[in-house]
């Protein structure tokens, strides 16, 4: 056991130390709070106390990067000042996001219930942050805040993925989005659709695996599109519960027809 153990720590020297969740789940919530207030109901008392959060949430990403410098490719400070560099088109996406969704769903009563109570909205909130640090080649991270967001919603949202703006996931759970994947503009995405690869092979990895959807797309409920040479033309509906692994024209509607049979049963 003792040579195990030798064994074991010779590996772990020279691995980076991860951040843990809790790290990566403080810096997400601070910073959605800073452009959000009522995903938390935090208020601040002044611009003097949000000046003071949003130099923390700094230092919070600070010391996120810090945990993976060894694999970072340009200096943490030059990424971090990236990445508050980009951050009000971050909030203009988020606020188109929110819009979608509240023009989108009956049930939304306005849009602070949108940010406040909407999985969907958390879900793509993590998925453009995540995605503005993977841009920046940041390692590890965007995958651990993608995750956190996975597992509060059900809702897998690669950071590699591209979504255009004004993107409505309704419901959410089980819906899968993969790394490759392209999403145009105005689409709206229903709970279990999964945009996949038609294969996993791992020479495939550098390959485009994932659909393209076009802009104005809807895809309702349990549809699976998979293959990376599959598009979904703009102003197409796709139905519940179909299985896509060719192109669609735009302007399609797509739907099973079901032979579905009710009988009365006679007690």
């Amino acid at each position: 056991m003792d040579s195990f153990i030798d064994e074991l720590y010779e590996k772990h020297k020279v691995r980076t130390v991860l951040p843990s969740q809790l790290l990566v789940n403080t810096f997400i919530d601070s910073l959605l709070s800073i452009l959000f207030p009522t995903y938390n109901n935090k208020l601040f008392a002044g611009i003097e106390k949000l000046e003071e959060e949003y130099e923390k949430n700094k230092n919070q990403l600070n010391i996120l990067l810090l945990h993976v410098k060894n694999d970072l490719k340009v200096d943490s400070i030059a990424i971090r000042n990236s990445f508050y560099d980009l951050l009000p088109e971050i909030y203009k996406l988020l606020i188109l996001d929110a819009e979608a969704i509240e023009s989108g769903d009956p049930a939304a009563t306005n849009r602070d219930e949108v940010m406040r109570s909407y999985p969907g909205f958390y879900a793509i909130s993590v998925y453009r942050i995540a995605h503005i640090l993977h841009t920046l080649e940041v390692p590890f991270i965007p995958r651990i805040l993608t995750e956190i967001a996975h597992s509060k919603t059900g809702i897998d949202i690669h950071p590699a993925a591209e979504i255009g703006n004004s993107f409505f996931i309704d419901h959410g759970t089980g819906i899968v989005i993969g790394a490759t994947a392209k999403i145009g503009s105005n689409v709206k995405i229903y709970q279990g659709v999964t945009l996949g690869a038609l294969s996993v092979k791992k020479h495939m990895a550098e390959l485009k695996r994932h659909p393209t959807i076009e802009d104005n797309v809807v895809i309702y409920s349990g549809a699976t599109i998979l293959g990376g040479t599959t598009v979904i033309g703009s102003h197409s509906t796709i139905g519940g519960n179909v299985w896509i692994t060719k192109s669609v024209k735009p302007n399609s509607l797509v739907y099973h027809k079901a032979d579905l049979k009710i009988e009365e049963i006679n007690k």
